[in-house]
């Protein structure tokens, strides 16, 4: 007797082999469109014979350097009449075949974060199909082999019913997947969330106008790097600045000639997956090596490819590219060993090989094709010197967009994020400190906390019994972003329902939580508030023992600058009165979005700053807080919610 043929599983097969097919035709279609066949991945010439596009020979090796600015197309030698009507219509029967997924329903909210889905049954397909079906990107470049590593998901329920993990998965920690080798069981729902998501990323800056005078000039027909001819004029000259934080890459890409912004783009961080602070991705890196590095790297080759088809851009024309960080996030970025950033006395390579005199400066700068960049393949990647062991690259940076060095009096620059840096100023002197927040302010650790997202509440005021909330995009609210959360333990103090121990009042104090919004249900704990206490009192710690070094009142410090995302919708009052800000007087504060940024896009346009940053982080020096006597009292005394006494 024949065994019964399963159509169900049929269809799955035949989905897949579809999707398959699509995707080679959608990477020909790219092929032929950006890249000659005889170009190797040195972009030499292989063919053996004469071509217009062909250049200097290579000494080393006798080819011909290839001059094609890209713009080819050899779609007309394909044996269909349009590539792509064929392409959309695979795609369409890709998206009916697939196994269908269900709503989200009365799922719990716990796992109802944005970009959330959810699956239930449907056994056989993978996590990477699921999100096909929902038209979520997930990133790959292997053909969904698992060799690549950039379709990690983040699983929040139900990650018993996916099948067994094989050797493509063991980097990963047990939250976290691969989607195109997990697939989902036939029992129960699943539910998971691709780690490079889009959420509001801060790009907006306090913009200088600014002369350009790059390191890479146009003469004639030439393009010159310190007065070396390094390409042929290909219509532009291309620069992108790049801040990578812990939590969120924000990047604008510049046409160097005119100081004109051709677009600006931003994503979450992918090395999530090592964990949601730095000591954990250092931590992270010893047991992985090379991971972290690879994770940042192809997601800004995923956002440089499309902020270049959005301006309009050949790749090929982007020589300079500015990154600034944190000492971790931007030694990963070029692949440095961060081991000794996690040790006490804290400090990057870099710093170590200055002290031991092997180099002048933290500074940085490497080829493009050495971190395999998709840039030209002469640019070169850059970025200015670290303030000092925590205290990184975007500090220094912001510091110059601010102008910090060329101020006189009291000022204070105040980076807000999952590691805030605290820069004090006098006209004696200067200095700094990082305090490792941690990430409860920053949508991860509070049940209900969320980054700055479409449906994020971001202002909250206490009306009756009940509060009064705007969401960002006036969506439906699905959580509590930074600015947010401030806002209600504030609240929740003006008006008695919580003390300054953030303990709640109702209840005779045996109350476990604070109702926010009733539908959907969103809450407060009283374990989220004890992490938004610690996380509030690292940010204490750093204005209170700088201050208290320098002998200033908060009320005489002559101007604040706030940078960030998180500062960018905080309310100073409200931070002032439970402690997340010093009592600095709110009509001296300023915010400046993204002075990280900003700082970059200066330095990529008139790399003579270079020089002052250079000199602005020599005079800079960096206090660690956790030497100071007190420290302990201080960081116990900031655990509480009430307003800063010096």
């Amino acid at each position: 007797m024949s065994e019964r043929i399963d159509s169900e599983a049929v269809e799955r097969r035949r989905a897949r082999l579809t999707r398959i097919f699509a995707d080679i035709i959608e990477h020909a279609q790219v092929q032929c469109l950006s890249r000659c066949p005889y170009r190797d991945s040195r972009d030499l010439c292989t063919a053996q014979f004469g071509c217009r596009n062909q250049g200097p020979v290579d000494a080393g090796n006798g080819l011909s350097s290839c001059l094609c600015d890209g713009e080819l197309d050899y779609r007309g030698a394909w044996e269909v009449e349009d590539p792509d009507a064929v392409l959309a219509q695979w795609r369409a029967e890709t998206r009916t075949t697939v196994p269908s997924v269900e709503g989200t329903e009365n799922r719990n909210q716990d796992t109802l974060r944005p970009g959330a889905v959810v699956c239930v049954g449907h056994g056989g397909a993978t996590l990477f199909e699921v999100a096909d079906a929902h038209e979520v990107r997930v990133d790959s470049s292997c053909g969904r082999m698992g060799s690549c590593h950039e379709c990690v998901v983040e699983v929040l329920e139900g990650g018993e019913w996916l099948s067994e993990r094989g050797e493509e998965e063991r980097f990963l920690d047990d939250r976290f997947r691969l989607a195109c080798q997990a697939k989902v069981g036939d029992v129960e729902a699943v539910t998971f969330a691709p780690l490079r998501r889009t959420p509001h990323v801060l790009t907006r800056r306090s913009a200088t106008r600014v002369e350009p005078c790059p390191a890479v000039k146009r003469e004639g027909e030439s393009v010159l790097r310190d007065g070396e001819s390094i390409d042929q004029w290909r219509g532009r000259l291309v620069g992108l600045a790049v801040d990578v934080g812990t939590t969120t890459v924000a990047a604008e890409l510049i046409d160097l000639e005119t100081s004109e912004s051709l677009c600006c783009g931003g994503f979450e961080n992918p090395q999530r997956f090592g964990g949601s602070d730095v000591i954990s991705r250092v931590a992270y890196d010893l047991r992985h090596g090379g991971e972290m590095h690879q994770a940042i790297i192809k997601a800004l080759n995923n956002e440089i490819l499309s902020m270049c088809q959005h301006a309009g851009v050949s790749r090929h024309t982007l020589y300079e590219i500015l990154v600034v960080g944190n000492s971790t996030m931007r030694d990963l970025v070029f692949g440095l060993d961060v081991q000794t950033i996690g040790q006490r006395p804290y400090k990057s390579v870099t710093e170590h090989e200055c002290l031991d005199g092997d180099r002048s400066s933290t500074a940085l700068e490497v080829g493009t094709r050495q971190l395999g960049l998709v840039a030209s393949a002469r640019g070169r990647v850059v970025s200015p010197p670290l303030v000092g062991s925590h205290v990184g690259a975007d500090i220094a940076a912001g510091l110059l967009a601010c102008d910090f060095d060329l101020e006189e009096g009291t000022r204070v620059f105040l980076d807000i994020g999952t590691n805030t840096e605290v820069v004090i100023g006098t006209q004696e002197r200067i200095v700094a400190a990082s305090c490792p927040a941690g990430p409860a302010f920053e949508g991860g650790l509070v049940r209900f906390g969320v980054p700055a997202c479409d449906g994020a509440i971001d202002t909250l005021k206490a009306i009756g019994s009940g509060f009064q909330y705007t969401t960002l995009a006036d969506a439906e609210p699905v959580g509590i972003c930074g600015s947010g959360l401030v806002d209600l333990l504030s609240e929740l103090k003006r008006t008695g329902q919580m003390t300054e121990m953030g303990v709640f009042t109702a209840g005779d104090g045996r109350a476990r939580e604070v109702a926010v919004v009733d539908d959907p249900s969103i809450t407060l704990s009283r374990q989220d508030a004890s992490h938004l206490a610690q996380a509030k009192a690292a940010s204490f710690c750093g204005q209170f023992i700088l201050l208290r070094m320098l002998g200033i009142d908060p009320g005489g410090v002559g101007r604040v600058e706030l940078a960030g995302g998180f500062a960018e919708s905080i309310d100073v009052r409200a931070a002032v009165s439970v402690g997340f800000l010093a009592p600095f007087a709110p009509d001296r504060v300023r915010r400046v979005g993204n002075a990280a940024l900003e700082g970059a896009r200066q330095l990529l346009l008139d790399v003579r700053r270079q020089d002052r940053v250079q000199r602005l982080v020599e005079r800079i020096e960096h206090i660690e807080l956790e030497t100071t006597e007190d420290f302990f009292e201080v960081f116990t005394e900031a655990c509480q919610f009430k307003p800063m006494q010096l």
